[in-house]
């Protein structure tokens, strides 16, 4: 895609990854509309020149209010970036975990849903635009400790390759982000995760390439992505499984 000149909103822009290509998308010359709950973060944005927009993905009337004031402000919004996600640690044999796992679903495949569906009509009726869905390394390579958290990744990969087939022919096209660890606030305890910067800049210069790529996977996200492929995937999950050990009770056993 041509990053210089599109009408982007980063839905679950206020922090982060989206945070980031948020600003590197204004840096290109492209308009860039932010998403998120956080309102102090929203007026300072506003400050610096980005358009803001308050929405709450598990909630479906926020989600068609962000969607009006969007296209209020870019009637020809043409790129929409499913960013918002969340994640935790979730002990399995402890059923209080089901309460943290209804949050990540809720926000991570439902917000993405939501969102998606809000801007498919007008997407479609302009004839042209992208989707660019955000999943997981995690989803391809589970980390043991986050089980929803990975579920839901790989449940927003086969979503986005369901649409992607589903949008054929309507000039919408789809690219899935596959991030690795990344430092934001969701990577910041692996001493492996790639710098943020470095990241954003891999990104954007993958999402350059005409025709876009169906996935966005950046040299430190393969490992993940092809593990099966490579026959190397029961040896990591063994090796990430090692990381039960942070649970509480599960050091002794």
């Amino acid at each position: 895609m041509d990053i210089t000149s599109r009408s982007v909103f980063m839905v679950g822009g206020t922090s982060g990854i989206g945070l980031e290509l948020a600003h590197r998308f204004q840096a290109a010359g492209s308009t860039v509309v932010v998403g998120g709950r956080r309102t102090e973060v929203l007026a300072q944005l506003s400050d610096e020149g980005l358009d803001a927009v308050e929405i709450d993905v598990t909630d479906p009337a926020s989600v068609i209010r962000a969607r009006d004031e969007a296209l209020r402000l870019h009637p020809d919004l043409d790129t929409v970036v499913t960013m918002s996600g969340t994640g935790a640690p979730e002990d399995l044999r402890d059923p209080s975990h089901f309460a943290a796992a209804q949050i990540i679903v809720d926000v991570n495949l439902l917000g993405t849903i939501r969102v998606i569906d809000a801007f498919t009509p007008h997407l479609i009726g302009r004839r042209g635009g992208t989707f660019i869905t955000v999943s997981s390394g995690i989803g391809f390579l589970p980390f043991p400790v986050m089980p929803t958290y990975a579920a839901s990744k790989a449940a927003v990969h086969a979503y986005s390759e369901a649409l992607r087939a589903q949008l054929d022919g309507t000039g919408v096209e789809v690219a899935e982000l596959v991030p690795p660890a990344v430092a934001t606030r969701i990577g910041s305890s692996n001493p492996h995760a790639l710098a943020l910067d470095a990241f954003g800049a891999e990104v954007m210069d993958l999402l350059g390439q005409n025709p876009t790529p169906h996935e966005i996977l950046v040299q430190a996200v393969l490992m993940h992505r092809w593990a099966e492929r490579d026959g190397t995937y029961h040896e990591l999950v063994a090796q990430r499984s090692q990381a039960l050990a942070m649970l509480p009770d599960r050091a002794q056993g």
